[in-house]
C-alpha cells in the first residue's frame, strides 16, 4: 500500500531553501518516491490551514518512506534547510 508524505513549508530564506530542493529529488527517487505536489497555487478550502507552500511525496510503503526520512542522503538535505524554512511534515499511509 502506498504511503505519502506532506509537508507544509514557511520559506524564510529562499536562497538557502535552494540548497535543501537541489538535494532532494535523488534522495526521493533513491527510495522509490515521487512528488506528487511540489509548491504551486494553493488555497486553503475549509479551516485555519495555512497556504504555505505544500509538497506530497508518494512512496511504494510506509516502511520505505520512513527509510527515505531517515536515509543519510535526506538527513543532509535536512540539515542545509534548517535555518531555510519552517517545515510541518507528517507521514500516513495510502488506502
Amino acid at each position: 500500500m502506498p504511503a505519502y508524505i506532506i509537508a507544509d513549508v514557511k520559506v524564510t530564506d529562499p536562497v538557502a531553501y535552494e540548497e535543501y530542493k537541489k538535494l532532494t529529488p535523488a534522495a526521493i527517487a533513491a527510495h522509490g518516491g515521487r512528488f506528487l505536489a511540489r509548491g504551486g497555487q494553493a488555497e486553503t478550502l475549509e479551516g485555519d490551514w495555512p497556504a504555505n507552500r505544500t509538497v506530497i511525496l508518494e512512496f511504494p510503503d510506509y516502511a520505505t518512506a520512513k527509510r527515505f526520512y531517515d536515509s543519510p542522503e535526506y538527513r543532509e538535505a535536512r540539515e542545509a534547510r534548517k535555518n531555510a524554512a519552517d517545515f510541518r511534515m507528517m507521514l500516513v499511509d495510502g488506502a
